[in-house]
């Protein structure tokens, strides 16, 4: 059963950074395309990044292009998600997703994805 724990959540100032990771576990990780979406209080989880099971492609949600950046590690079986120049906006609870095989669009999606418990981000501002 494929298992991901996010770690790296917690507060930091407006124009901070922080990097999340999401270990992966009970799946080959390097045939899994992986993805961070989102969800603040009282809205939708929204994508936020995702990354293929090459590593080749990426996707990004318009907010944190030139902010986030999203890479993996295959063989720490981890992805990871640079935060820079975070805002108030972004603030909310940061899931891990996974999806074997498909690519950094079809994670995006949203569907068919394994998904991590979260880790809360609070910016303040």
């Amino acid at each position: 059963q494929v298992q991901l724990v996010e770690s790296g959540g917690g507060l930091v100032q407006a124009g901070g950074s922080l990097r999340l990771s999401c270990a992966a576990s009970g799946t080959t990780f390097s045939t899994n395309s992986m993805g961070w979406f989102r969800q603040a209080p009282g809205k939708e989880r929204d994508v936020v990044a995702a990354i293929s099971w090459s590593g080749g492609s990426t996707y990004y949600a318009d907010s944190v292009k030139g902010r986030f950046t999203i890479s993996r590690d295959n063989a720490k079986n981890t992805v990871y998600l640079q935060m820079n120049s975070l805002k108030p906006e972004d603030s909310a609870v940061y899931y891990c997703a996974s999806q074997r095989w498909g690519n950094a669009r079809t994670v995006a999606a949203g569907s068919g994805l394994y998904w991590g418990k979260g880790t809360l981000v609070t910016v303040s501002s």
